[in-house]
């Protein structure tokens, strides 16, 4: 691996170049439809993940990733987990959903007796969904003490908080953050989402292939680097597959009026529209487009998920379609047993899929703490080694696999349809459907 040095003085540079550009969150973003993992807690705690690694699915990084030269904390008892989760902001509804997922995994495991007899405590802080306060919170939980982080699901936020982890040696497990170029600033990244490298291509195929668009127009979010790593990704994959992209129109976080932007790509006719930003924005657009008399299909990616897509959106964005990591209607035994320990908890069902990813980034990381201490390891550096080894871990949003992956797991994407109740299941796409060998 590649130490701190030139390398990371470059990485760096990156990352203080994306973060000028963040005033929101980004990466998944919003709420997401929920989901849950059972991520299994044995007699002693986490269970382990495969032991076969996997090959299929999102290519690894060409690159070695830069190695943190800080060791971490050490795994005590109890053992501290940290977890940053917007509570307040616009993001919330996420942050809400994340927390229940995580403390729901912590309190099984603690129930059937911790990690090898050591309880488990997950400590909070709120990122109030700003990558600035998001920083601060990672800050305030490595001087805690804790072993891991995780969190979260906006890119930008995440991207703060890695920055941040890497200099301490402690690992950062990413919730919802799906911009591909985080995992490059350093090797104790991982994440239990897929990227926007998977589910660009993915939109794309499901526009071209199954809804027979040949032209497209693009409405993206200039100041989340999600929504505009989504936008790039979307672009390539559908122009590669003889699609044209007749039109972009950037806008930024917080607008409210979207009469020009819509005017312009109006007048280009496209076939549909892709709209790479967060429900808090996409809601208002896709009502202002059919006040504009734009009917044509609109697309977009995770971070749609939300009841508030619906509120703000009404009937103009019911019948859309958008990308996500799991549904509440899949019958996989995993999902069935989530979804009975949530309603047993909280009562319903999660409201967005970061319910589902905030219990596997949880039991993932308490999976690869009772590897670590099984293998006699006591430090956040064993902790890397033990999640980069991971492989067919069962979660809930599908088995993650990280080793050989540079971070970034192969995960199947699913293609949901918004109603007026939330969404519905249309298709799903396995990594080796869209990814170029």
């Amino acid at each position: 691996m590649v130490k701190l040095n030139k390398t990371f003085a470059t990485t760096f540079g990156l990352t203080a170049a994306l973060a000028l550009g963040i005033i929101g969150a980004s990466g998944c973003q919003d709420n997401s439809a929920a989901g849950g993992t059972t991520g299994t807690a044995g007699t002693t705690g986490a269970t382990a993940g495969g032991t076969t690694a996997g090959t299929t699915g999102t290519q690894p990084n060409a690159s070695p990733r830069p190695t943190p030269q800080k060791d971490g904390a050490t795994i005590g008892d109890p053992i501290k987990i940290g977890l940053v989760a917007s509570q307040n902001g616009d993001l919330k509804p996420w942050g809400d959903d994340n927390i229940k997922g995580s403390q729901l995994a912590v309190d099984e495991v603690n129930a059937a007796g911790g990690i090898n007899g050591h309880q488990v405590k997950l400590r909070i802080e709120d990122s109030n969904s700003t990558p600035e306060t998001g920083k601060s919170a990672a800050q305030k939980l490595i001087s805690d003490g804790v072993v891991g982080l995780l969190g979260e699901v906006a890119s930008g936020i995440t991207q703060q908080m890695e920055i941040v982890a890497f200099d301490a040696g402690v690992p950062l497990v990413a919730i919802g953050a799906t911009r591909t170029d985080i995992a490059t600033l350093g090797s104790n990244f991982f994440r239990v989402c897929y990227t926007d490298d998977l589910q660009g291509p993915v939109m794309a195929k499901f526009a071209y292939d199954y809804l027979h668009l040949k032209s497209m127009a693009i409405m993206t979010d200039n100041k989340q680097p999600y929504s505009v790593g989504l936008s790039e990704s979307f672009r390539k994959a559908f122009e590669e597959m003889g699609g044209k992209i007749v039109d972009e129109q950037k806008y930024q976080s917080k607008e409210t009026q979207f009469s020009s932007y819509i005017s312009n790509l109006k007048s280009k006719n496209p076939d549909g529209v892709f709209l790479s930003g967060y429900f808090t924005e996409v809601g208002p657009i896709a009502s202002q487009m059919r006040t504009a008399g734009v009917t044509v299909p609109l697309l977009g990616g995770d971070g749609w998920d939300s009841s508030e897509l619906i509120t703000s959106g009404g009937d103009a964005i019911v019948g859309n379609y958008f990308c996500n990591h799991y549904n509440n209607e899949e019958t996989r035994p995993e999902v069935q047993k989530f979804l009975a320990d949530w309603k047993a908890k909280y009562g319903g069902v999660p409201g967005t899929t970061m319910g589902a990813l905030g219990y596997d980034g949880a039991k993932l990381m308490m999976d690869a703490i009772k590897r670590t201490m099984d293998a006699k390891g006591t430090k956040s550096k064993d902790l890397i080694a033990a999640l980069e080894d991971t492989v067919d871990f069962p979660g809930v949003s599908g088995k993650i696999t990280l080793k050989g992956h540079s971070g970034n797991p192969p995960k199947r994407a699913l293609v949901v349809k918004v109603t007026k109740t939330g969404q519905s299941f249309v298709k799903a796409y396995e990594p080796d459907e869209v990814m170029k060998k």
